[in-house]
């Protein structure tokens, strides 16, 4: 039996509840992660067949797991933890790294949260920047993904600057 096409949950565990009538500092969670699941769908290569999910973390949170999972005592923007099909894993992302990414990219933080999205996506479906057996594929697909999706900027061609 073939899987379904992706299908992608959102998580935003470390977002405080809101109080009626307050004026949150920043955007709320929810709101910097609407339609992202029906835009992941949209873009994600063929391939990506299985379940996911997205988790939008704090800082802290985000530091915790890195130091947990790679040894490395410091926050990074997204990280992705692969599974077996038909669940293909999980990406977190850091939001208060998206949102400095945001900023210094001159996009919104939605926007950023989808580069970072669509990055751990292929991290989850094997590809490695990291990794010079790549020889590049994975910027080459991401280029291809992300002009599908509207984006004019890639994780992977950023961090080549």
């Amino acid at each position: 039996m073939a899987l379904a096409r992706l299908r992608v949950s959102i998580a935003t565990p470390d977002s405080p509840p809101r109080r009626s009538g307050s004026q949150p500092r920043r955007q709320a969670a929810p709101a910097l992660t609407r339609g992202l699941s029906q835009w992941l769908s949209r873009v994600a290569p063929a391939s990506a067949r299985g379940d996911l999910s997205v988790a939008l973390v704090s800082d802290r949170r985000m530091r915790a797991l890195n130091r947990q999972f790679r040894g490395k005592d410091k926050t990074t923007d997204v990280l992705s933890f692969p599974s077996e099909r038909p669940f293909l894993g999980d990406i977190v992302i850091a939001s208060g790294v998206a949102a400095q990414q945001a900023k210094a990219a001159g996009h919104s933080i939605v926007t950023e949260v989808r580069v970072l999205a669509l990055h751990g996506l292929l991290h989850l479906l094997g590809y490695d920047h990291d990794d010079q057996a790549d020889r590049g594929r994975m910027a080459r697909v991401e280029l291809r993904l992300r002009k599908k999706g509207g984006l004019k900027e890639g994780l992977v061609e950023r961090s080549r600057r």
